[in-house]
């Protein structure tokens, strides 16, 4: 079984990096029927659907970049292998620049990423609120803000494969929160 899982996930990786953001329908089953062979990226799979805003190829996208990553990870090492951590550019007293995204990890999952996080923050009320916050109250830009979404929602999605849980947007941000 243990064979068949990381032959499953190798097949799923490469055949995800191929096609580099071309998905086809043609493609998105294949890899589903390849997916459906494992109960557990099945479930896998099921848990990341159950996010406002990932349907089949973003969740097809997301499993072939989070499935190479060692299980022990922390969300924090997640984020920084994603690039979504900050990083402050500070030299001394005279150079202090605003911190910016590192950018420093893997560029597919950050593509994986963001469209999912662009319609999550459009149709899922918990997400949109947590976006205007972010601009309203936070001063930050649309983009910034975007990111910041992709970073919450890859603690998340860390949060459901450790757990074994689908996504509950209301743990994601209240309003409530802003007041504290």
């Amino acid at each position: 079984m243990e064979k068949l899982r990381a032959k499953t996930q190798y097949q799923l990786a490469i055949c995800y990096l191929g096609f580099s953001g071309l998905v086809t329908p043609k493609i998105v089953n294949r890899l589903l029927d390849l997916i459906a062979t494992d109960q557990e990226l099945q479930q896998t799979l099921e848990r990341l659907i159950s996010v406002t805003g990932i349907a089949h190829a973003s969740a097809i996208q997301l499993l072939g970049e989070l499935l190479v990553m060692p299980e022990d990870m922390t969300a924090k090492q997640w984020v920084a292998m994603a690039g979504l951590d900050p990083r402050a550019h500070q030299s001394g007293t005279s150079v202090n620049k605003k911190p910016r995204l590192s950018k420093a990890g893997n560029r597919y999952l950050r593509i994986a990423l963001y469209r999912p996080a662009l319609s999550a923050a459009q149709h899922d009320p918990n997400v949109r609120a947590y976006y205007h916050h972010l601009i309203e109250n936070r001063g930050l830009k649309k983009l910034q803000a975007l990111c910041a979404v992709m970073r919450k929602l890859l603690h998340a999605i860390h949060a459901m494969r450790k757990n074994r849980t689908p996504f509950d947007s209301s743990r994601f941000y209240s309003p409530s929160e802003t007041a504290a």
